[in-house]
């Protein structure tokens, strides 16, 4: 029996029950492929059963309010996803009558969905030949076939997409990809994997060179930067400065004025600087409390936070606006405000 035929036999007896499995809704599939992109299956399988109740069909995802969809994918993390899902749930209703486009071309062609994406939607909907390469994909691959180009470059990423087409099973796409992806999350995971009972054993290159934790090769490293930014909780008049972000990772999200440094600076420092006498120059102010440090960690930045609460009189700030104390936890905010969140009471 050959590796694909292996796959979809390993993939009958071992594969979980997922709900996105159900269907071949292309909403459905779309929706569990943007939360699945840079989320364990865990975390996002209650995200996935929150949107679907909340918006049932792409219109009802189409017609609602960004905050509203915002918040709904609140901790959830690369928000832009969520920017993207809406923005093309727009698109569809308007120039596709609110039906998912059952062309591989048209649908690459949507925003927020690239090669992977648009193989997952077209061969899990519409059992449609194409292959899926996605980091499970890549690992499994890799380890079987003995691929040591690294992933990450263009001649790798041109292997790679290459030889899943070529063991893809075209009359049975849909199930294929499905068990390539489910193998590579639950038996050839990257961390010890199940080696011992692998179906792949006697002819898998890694296994019998012993080079499984070799393989995968990437090339490149991220550099990670440190930022040290304070947010200034800043109360006047029972209400709060809250700020809608129009750049960046967090768009769309609300957030506290802040003040960002270089270098790690103490609570004296950060009052005798010039971003503060800027804020506060012409306002009478009490510093309340100062949180201890929260770190939050992306895949580019290692963000050092820490929350002041701030009570001021006559304070303006352009980009910010007075909102009730009360409501606060009805805007979108990042994973980090939201953690600080959990560490305090509005009263």
């Amino acid at each position: 029996m050959n590796f694909s035929n292996k796959l979809v036999s390993w993939y009958q007896n071992n594969k979980r029950d997922l709900p996105w499995r159900n269907t071949v809704n292309p909403y459905h599939i779309w929706l569990s492929e943007i939360i699945l992109q840079q989320t364990r299956v865990l975390q996002g399988q209650p995200y996935y059963l929150a949107f679907l109740k909340v918006f049932p069909t792409i219109e009802d995802l189409a017609n609602a309010p960004e905050d509203k969809v915002l918040k709904m994918w609140q901790g959830l993390g690369y928000y832009s996803r969520a920017r993207n899902l809406h923005f093309t749930a727009k698109d569809i209703v308007n120039n596709f009558g609110g039906e998912f486009p059952k062309d591989y071309n048209k649908v690459l062609k949507l925003k927020g969905i690239g090669v992977y994406t648009a193989a997952a939607i077209t061969s899990f909907a519409f059992d449609m030949p194409y292959a899926v390469v996605d980091g499970n994909v890549i690992r499994v691959l890799s380890r079987v076939f003995g691929v040591s180009i690294p992933f990450d470059t263009s001649a790798g990423k041109k292997e790679f997409q290459y030889l899943s087409q070529e063991l893809l099973i075209e009359k049975e796409a849909a199930i294929y990809n499905q068990a390539i992806m489910e193998f590579g999350a639950i038996q050839c995971k990257p961390k010890s994997p199940n080696c011992s009972s692998c179906p792949m054993q006697d002819f898998c290159i890694a296994y019998t060179t012993n080079s499984v934790a070799e393989l995968p090769v990437k090339s490149k490293k991220i550099k990670v930067k440190d930022r040290f930014i304070h947010y200034l909780f800043i109360e006047q008049e029972g209400d709060v400065f809250l700020g809608k972000r129009k750049s960046g990772i967090w768009t769309g999200l609300y957030e506290f004025p802040f003040l960002e440094f270089q270098i790690k600076l103490d609570e004296k420092q950060v009052m005798q600087s010039d971003e503060w006498s800027r804020i506060f120059l012409n306002s009478t102010f009490e510093v309340k409390s100062v949180s201890s440090e929260f770190i939050h960690i992306l895949s580019h930045q290692k963000i050092h936070a820490q929350f002041w609460q701030i009570k001021a009189t006559d304070l303006v700030l352009e980009k910010y606006e007075l909102i009730s104390k009360n409501s606060l936890f009805e805007f979108p905010v990042s994973r980090l405000t939201e953690k600080y969140f959990e560490t305090i009471e509005l009263t």
